[in-house]
């Protein structure tokens, strides 16, 4: 939406809720309510709905109003196996295109997460994986590319969650990351989609096993 729409801080907040598990799934989300929350008209959050349903993050349900969208598993392995496909391009585009100050960058990304791992810290390491991600797509070049996987990234936020929590997955999942580190810091382009493509396959492997665990309150990296 064009910048100073009134319901744009309506969508950055709802979308908010969703993202850190103030908002569940299915949960029915009632104008009336989200307008008192966040200080806006009706008609704001009417608009802000639209645009969050437009996202895949929330679903309109005839006669009974808006609720938080749940991911189911299969839709959840469709959502990474599309992100392969993106990661993989944006990892190669970011060994085509790093300077000199991205590549050190990322480095110190790599052994911020070494130590998180070694010091058991899970939830410093799922911000770290966030960042190392988001830091790839903004140094590929792929500004497309980054928005679709930052709308795969907010429909799946709990899977990635639960991924990220997952006992051991920081310490199988760190040597995936510092290889992409590696390929892009050494400008080797097929190295580096191959091997965010081996960490999406890793993703996927563990997937149906998260799946099956308690669900817990959440916040973001796989």
């Amino acid at each position: 939406m064009p910048k100073g729409k009134p319901e744009e801080p309506v969508v950055a907040g709802i979308r908010d809720a969703i993202l850190t598990g103030e908002f569940v799934p299915n949960q029915r989300l009632v104008e009336a309510d989200l307008s008192e929350q966040f200080a806006a008209s009706r008609s704001s959050v009417r608009s802000a709905l639209i645009a969050l349903t437009n996202e895949g993050l929330i679903e309109r349900v005839q006669n009974r109003g808006a609720r938080v969208r749940a991911v189911s598993l299969a839709e959840a392995i469709e959502i990474c196996e599309l992100r392969m496909v993106i990661e993989g391009l944006c990892a190669a585009k970011a060994a085509q295109r790093i300077g000199a100050g991205e590549a050190a960058e990322l480095a110190a990304i790599g052994d911020d997460m070494r130590r998180a791992v070694e010091t058991g810290d899970v939830l410093g390491y799922s911000d770290l994986n966030e960042r190392l991600h988001r830091r790839i797509q903004e140094i590929s070049g792929q500004r497309t590319a980054a928005e679709a996987l930052e709308r795969l990234r907010a429909q799946n936020v709990r899977h990635q969650f639960r991924l990220a929590m997952h006992p051991g997955r920081p310490r199988e999942s760190l040597p995936e990351h510092l290889a992409i580190i590696e390929a892009i810091r050494a400008q080797d382009a097929g190295a580096a989609e191959e091997a965010a493509r081996a960490h999406l396959r890793s993703v996927l492997r563990t997937l149906p096993e998260i799946d099956r665990a308690r669900p817990q309150p959440h916040r973001a990296g796989a």
